[in-house]
Formats: structure tokens, sequence, C-alpha cells
């Protein structure tokens, strides 16, 4: 028994290593979920200042309900004529009582790309944390995390091509700290 069980954590262990170097970053930041929605729930629920929440017009319902269900109060950022992520309205919405900006890296819908670097930015001025579902995006751009400045990121394995009832959180070791166990 403890011979299997030791080899399941090496099996388990190696796939941490080789998921967390897929999106650029250390083991110990990531976070094995059973998909995004619950990724985004753990977020939510744990997150230790609970406020507002900006989201936008594009956002997949698991990254809308976890937020409402959670207690946050939702803000809905719309959209631009050509279908991304209205970034002058976020900017004006933006408040020192948004704790939370989470916001699709691509959308799921229309395949629009959020401009990161600006999001994150108008997120930090005002200090919230950006997550970024980014179950679009992992399948088909390189996604390194650091690079984004994002705070946390989330993400499920059958849009890889994985398995049904996988998925990941990153999150700044900061933040996962102090986040208690949900």
């Amino acid at each position: 028994v403890y011979t299997r069980s030791a080899e399941m954590t090496l099996g388990y262990e190696a796939a941490r290593r080789r998921v967390a170097a897929f999106i650029g970053v250390r083991e110990d930041e990531l976070v094995f979920t059973r998909g995004a929605t619950e990724a985004i729930n753990l977020v939510a629920y744990s997150w230790p200042q609970k406020g507002r929440v900006l989201l936008s017009a594009l956002e997949h319902h698991s990254n809308i309900v976890p937020w409402q269900l959670a207690g946050w109060q939702v803000d809905v950022c719309p959209l631009t004529a050509d279908g991304r992520i209205d970034l002058d309205a976020a900017e004006a919405m933006l408040t020192p009582e948004h704790a939370m900006v989470a916001f699709a890296h691509v959308s799921n819908v229309l395949g629009s790309m959020l401009d990161v670097p600006r999001a994150a930015a108008l997120a930090h001025r005002v200090g919230a944390k950006l997550l970024l579902d980014g179950c679009q995006a992992v399948p088909r751009l390189p996604v390194d995390v650091a690079a984004l400045d994002c705070d946390l990121y989330a993400f499920s394995a059958h849009k890889l091509y994985g398995p049904t009832g996988i998925g990941a959180l990153w999150a700044r070791p900061e933040h996962l700290a102090a986040m208690p166990p949900w």
C-alpha cells in the first residue's frame, strides 16, 4: 500500500511540475482543482477581502456565478463594437472598492483576446488583483503568467485535450498564503 502511495505521489508531483512549466511558473504556485470553475470558486470563496469584482459582458458563466454566489458585488464592463472587453470603460468603472478584476484571457464565444498588460495595469492602479480565465488561451497561445502581470490564472485540462475533471489555479505565492483552505 505504501509503495503504491509513494508512486502516486511522485506521479502527481511530476504532473504538477509539467503543468507549472507549461505556463512558466514554479510548481509551488500551482493548485490542482477539478476544473477552471472550481479554481474560480476557490478564489471567490476564499479571497480574504471580498468586495467588488469587475467582470465583462463576455464572461463564461463559470466566471460569473461563483462571484455572485460567494457574495461579491458584481460590476459588468461592456464590450467594444468589435467584441473586445472595453478597457476604456473598465478604467472609468474601477474604484478602490474593487478587490478583483476577473476577465477571460480569450473569449470562448468570440475568440477576442484581452489586452492583458493594460487590464493588469488598470486593476493594479486601484489596488485590485487580476484573475484571468485562461481556458481558451492555454490551448492556443504560449502562456507565461509572469510576463502577463496577472495575479491569478485559471484553466482546465479538457480544453487542452486532456481528461475532464482536472484544472489548475496559478496564484502569486503571497495570494495563496493569504487564502484559507476551502
